[in-house]
This record gives structure tokens, sequence and C-alpha cells, in this order.
């Protein structure tokens, strides 16, 4: 996938949104295509067939989000038509939706558990969170379920990353007994 097209795309969206005060309209569209692409394999083909005409593919993105997007996604749509660059709908909403937070300040910190977080939970996620990217920042915690980390968590924010997994302090346990 061409990441500098989209990331170019992505950020001219960005610039025109910031201009007309849409970016968080706009920010709702790309989450919403993001998700969608990626949930579904049929789109995912539609967009990526080299067979299919670049009006039937946008045709396709507009029956799927035309109803409720917004007058600039629309326009995306179409330019992407025009360009025949349809392929890069899902990297241009994922690299818009990071120049977003990036805009905003936002920090996403990934928390990946046994089971799902309760509020008492996200309430410490999010004090640690903070401590780890200092004041000034806001966050949002994406909860991550795997059951075969046995209980703890691992939380990931940017490159940094705190394991505090019973599945690794057992790893490291075992470790210290073998040696």
């Amino acid at each position: 996938m061409n990441t500098r097209a989209a990331n170019r795309y992505a950020k001219a969206l960005i610039e025109l949104a910031s201009q007309t005060h849409q970016e968080d309209a706009v920010y709702a569209d790309m989450q919403s295509i993001a998700l969608s692409i990626v949930a579904s394999n049929d789109l995912q083909q539609v967009l990526k067939s080299p067979i299919l005409e670049n009006t039937l593919k946008k045709s396709a993105v507009d029956a799927v989000f035309g109803k409720n997007a917004q007058p600039l996604t629309l326009k995306l749509f179409g330019l992407l038509a025009e360009n025949k660059r349809m392929e890069l709908l899902q990297a241009i909403a994922t690299q818009y939706q990071t120049l977003y937070n990036t805009q905003k300040g936002i920090v996403k910190a990934v928390v990946t558990t046994a089971i799902d977080l309760d509020e008492a939970l996200k309430t410490k996620v999010l004090q640690k969170s903070q401590e780890i990217v200092g004041s000034g920042k806001k966050i949002t915690i994406e909860n991550k379920i795997d059951p075969s980390l046995i209980g703890g968590f691992v939380l990931r924010i940017g490159d940094v990353q705190v394991d505090a997994s019973i599945v690794t302090q057992l790893q490291k346990l075992k470790r210290d007994l073998v040696e």
C-alpha cells in the first residue's frame, strides 16, 4: 500500500477540514470508514480489485458511507475515484486519525488485559498513562482482551510498554529457576 500517497491525502484533508472547522465531523467519518473496511473482507476486495473501475468502487463506497458522510468526505471519495486511488481509502482514514490526534494533543493508550476493564481499573490505567505522557495531553484508552495473559495488563503508549502481566512474571520466574 502506498502510505506516502495516503499520508499526503490525509494531510490535505485535515488541513481543509481545519480551515472549515469540520475536523471533528470528518474524524468521525474516518473512524467509521477505517473500522468498516477492516471488518469487511468484501469491501477490502472491492477497493483493491484491479478489475473493477474506480467509478464502481466509488459507487460502492458511496452506498456504504454516503448517507451519513460529511460533504468533505464525499469529495475525498470523488477525488480518489478520479485519481484511481480508491485502494488508499483505509490508509487515508487511519492516517487522518493519527494526524487528528496529534493536532488535538490526544495520546492513545492500548491496554491488553485478560478480562474487560471495569471503571476502577480504567481510572488506574488512566493515571498510570498520565504519569508516562505527562500533563497537557488527553489520553484515550483502547482495551484489548487476551486471555493468555492470565492476569495483570500490558500498557502500550507509543514506544513505551509496561508489561505487568502474570504470564510475563511466570516466564521470568521460570528463567530465574533454570539459571
